[in-house]
């Protein structure tokens, strides 16, 4: 599936290799001219693989992003691809998006009264190569919330809550399931957006 999200003034095609609705409003928010085109890509065998291997978070989030990258990169040769992809990691386990609300609960209960890290990678490829890449590390405290207020607030926010790892956006009501976050906004999005934006100055995609 591919969907113009902008007019590109540039001649090289910006192509997102991601189906998350979050990080297409953040490029479309900040001006950035591009195309979704999703990496069809078996994410939960290089999860395994690398934790088998021990790898860390940071490692895991950049491979993500770069298989989704150079996959896509590998259909559209022309175009600056850019994969991303999140790791969530509380006291050395990896949590990923829920299948259903049964699991967002669990994943809330094991979270609450916690601090754990968010670490967003993105990776920008071009003619099956990577050109670039970018890890960032935040850490998110959540409250002590009890058994009520997560069922609530999955009540409230309803089906987004599996679209996130962890089961919360901080954009909308996930905000209130915190007493301290230390990160940037946008990587804690799933988009490191400020250096992302620095490179696509450097490939004349958006104005210096």
């Amino acid at each position: 599936m591919t969907v113009l999200a902008g007019a590109n003034a540039s001649k090289t095609p910006v192509v997102l290799a991601s189906a998350s609705t979050i990080r297409a409003t953040v490029l479309r928010n900040a001006g950035v001219p591009f195309e979704i085109m999703p990496a069809q890509v078996d994410e939960t065998a290089l999860k395994r693989k690398l934790r088998s291997e021990r790898a860390d978070a940071e490692a895991c989030a950049l491979a993500l992003a770069a298989l989704k990258a150079l996959h896509v990169s590998s259909l559209r040769p022309e175009a600056l691809v850019i994969g991303a992809d999140q790791m969530l990691d509380c006291d050395g386990v990896w949590f990923d998006k829920p299948a259903d609300r049964g699991q967002a609960e669990t994943s809330l209960r094991g979270l609450r009264g916690k601090t754990h890290s968010l670490v967003a990678g993105v990776v920008v490829a071009r003619d099956g190569r990577q050109l670039w890449q970018h890890v960032e590390r935040s850490r998110l405290t959540m409250r002590r919330l009890d058994d009520a207020f997560i069922a609530a607030y999955l009540d409230a926010i309803g089906e987004p809550a599996l679209q996130s790892v962890g089961a919360y956006q901080l954009e909308g009501l996930g905000v209130q399931l915190f007493s301290h976050v230390d990160g940037d906004f946008f990587a804690i999005l799933g988009l490191p957006l400020l250096p992302l934006l620095e490179t696509l100055r450097q490939h004349g995609i958006v104005a210096a």
